[in-house]
């Protein structure tokens, strides 16, 4: 099968389309003939050599896909049929014309949606889910702030915080983001980070009690921020590190605040974890979805040969929501 590989760690450059052996569906997994996959930052850490996969996953990038069943492996009890239309979470290998994957982390396409749109899902739903509500514990009428709120992880962030009934403060790098953050999205307040001070924002807008929980993809250089901007019994939850990974805190401030920072992935959690997220997301999520109150938005799509092409756009930090490769 045709599949992208990363001759090297570097830049977009470095991937290239190759033939390679296809996958062979083990016991409780599921083949999948990929229609679309979704590009993640984890991909782009992946491709410069930051992230490596964990043991035993492919080597190939790619953490989400759409497609079609195409096969079973032994033991699979999960109501799917050949030829269904399904969204997966993955470990790996989702840049490729087929894709092997537990069972458990494969759900059937929200209700009104293609197939191809349904690959920016996977990776956003579950990692907003997961960190906003089941490990945050964001409440209806708490605030939250969302770092790279015009990002694909943002994107979903705000919307759904919303939808749960929480008041959403959103950053983003430019003007344009920003108004579609307040205005397509439905943010309470919009932060431009390249012009404004968002810690000051965040207190003015809650009348100095700060946010209950940040979602925060920057990591190192904005935790002291991040911090400070956090109302008393906060919670400080870190998915990302495009920022750097240390950084000096004054840990008086997080006991006065009596505040949490929590640091969480999703990449390397056992399948039995992932099976309780994806529940989660099919009963939560995907009726958002279906009812139009979450949209789904994809900026790009790049067919699977321009995948250096596609990360360069990805990278240039230009798109809204998500960038897809269609296989």
């Amino acid at each position: 099968m045709k599949a992208i590989i990363a001759t090297a760690a570097g830049g977009p450059e470095v991937l290239a389309l190759a033939d390679v052996p296809a996958p062979v569906p083990g016991p409780g997994e599921v083949l999948i003939d990929v229609v679309a996959a979704g590009i993640n930052r984890a991909d782009v850490q992946q491709r410069r050599g930051f992230y490596p996969p964990p043991a035993g996953a492919s080597e190939i990038l790619g953490l989400e896909v759409s497609g079609r069943i195409a096969g079973f492996g032994p033991n699979v009890t999960r109501p799917f049929s050949v030829g269904e239309k399904v969204v997966a979470l993955l470990t790996g290998g989702g840049y490729a014309q087929q894709v092997a994957v537990p069972a458990e982390q494969v759900l059937p396409l929200p209700d009104g949606l293609d197939v191809v749109t349904a690959a920016a899902l996977p990776e956003v739903a579950a990692t907003v889910y997961s960190n906003l509500f089941m490990t945050a514990q964001l409440q209806p009428g708490e605030t939250v702030l969302v770092h790279g709120g015009a990002g694909g992880i943002g994107v979903m962030a705000v919307q759904l915080a919303k939808a749960a009934g929480a008041r959403v403060i959103a950053t983003a790098g430019s003007e344009e983001k920003v108004a579609l953050l307040t205005g397509y999205l439905g943010a309470d307040v919009a932060i431009n980070y390249r012009t404004q001070d968002f810690v000051a924002l965040v207190n003015e807008h809650t009348g100095g009690l700060g946010a209950n929980v940040i979602l925060d993809v920057v990591g190192a250089k904005y935790l002291a921020q991040n911090v400070a901007a956090l109302a008393m019994y906060g919670r400080l939850v870190v998915i990302g590190l495009q920022g750097g990974a240390s950084a000096e805190l004054n840990l008086g401030t997080l006991l006065a605040k009596r505040a949490a920072i929590i640091g969480t992935t999703l990449r390397a959690r056992p399948t039995a974890e992932k099976a309780v997220i994806m529940a989660g997301v099919r009963e939560h999520v995907w009726p958002r979805i279906a009812d139009g109150s979450v949209k789904t938005i994809v900026d790009k799509t790049f067919p699977l040969a321009e995948a250096a092409a596609a990360h360069a756009y990805f990278d240039s930090g230009a798109h809204v929501g998500k960038v897809l490769l269609t296989a």
